[in-house]
C-alpha cells in the first residue's frame, strides 16, 4: 500500500521585474521555497498588466527546519535586492532630472525668442540671441543624459557588485541551513 504523508505548505506570491526573475528564483530556493506549479501551467512567466513584471508563485513546507533563521536571511536577501533596484534606478533618475531641467531652460529661451520676434516692432537681433541657447537647450539634454548615466554607472557599479556579493553570502548561509 502506497502511504503518503501530509505536508502543509505556506505560499508566497511575488511580482518582480522581468530582469530579476532568475535572481529571485535562485535566491528563494536557498530559503526552502520552490516554484508552485500546481496552478495552470507553471508558477512563473505570467505577465502582469504592464508587461514589465512577472508573477512568481512559491511554496515551502510549513515545518521546515531553522524556519526563523531562514526567514531572517530571506528578509536580508529582499533588502539587498531592493537596494540593488534602487541603485539601478539612480543611474538614470539623476541624469533624467538634469536633462529635463536643461530642456526646460532651453524652452524658456525659445519662448523669449518668440516673444522678441512677435513684439511690435520685432527685435530680430534679440530673437536670434535667445534662439541660439534655446536650440542648444533642446539639443544638449540628450548628450548630457548619456554622459551623466555613464558617470553614474561607473560610480554605482562597485556598490551594486558588493550587494550581489552580499546576496551570494546570504544565500549560501540559507542553503547550509537547509541541508
Amino acid at each position: 500500500m502506497d502511504e503518503r504523508n501530509y505536508v502543509g505548505y505556506e505560499y508566497k506570491e511575488l511580482v518582480v521585474d522581468n530582469s530579476m526573475v532568475s535572481l529571485f528564483l535562485d535566491g528563494y530556493e536557498n530559503f526552502g521555497w520552490e516554484v508552485n506549479d500546481s496552478r495552470a501551467g507553471s508558477g512563473i512567466g505570467e505577465k502582469t498588466g504592464s508587461g514589465q513584471k512577472t508573477v512568481i508563485r512559491l511554496k515551502r513546507d510549513r515545518k521546515i527546519l531553522n524556519k526563523a533563521e531562514l526567514t531572517r536571511l530571506q528578509r536580508n536577501f529582499e533588502a539587498c535586492v531592493a537596494e540593488i533596484q534602487t541603485l539601478e534606478q539612480r543611474k538614470t533618475s539623476v541624469a533624467a532630472a538634469y536633462a529635463i531641467l536643461l530642456g526646460v531652460i532651453g524652452t524658456a529661451f525659445m519662448a523669449g525668442s518668440t516673444f522678441a520676434v512677435t513684439a511690435q516692432p520685432p527685435y530680430y537681433i534679440l530673437c536670434i540671441l535667445l534662439a541660439i541657447p534655446g536650440f542648444l537647450g533642446w539639443i544638449f539634454p540628450y548628450f548630457l543624459y548619456k554622459k551623466i548615466v555613464e558617470r553614474q554607472t561607473e560610480k554605482l557599479t562597485p556598490l551594486i557588485e558588493a550587494k550581489y556579493d552580499e546576496i551570494y553570502e546570504i544565500c549560501e548561509k540559507g542553503n547550509k541551513l537547509l541541508y
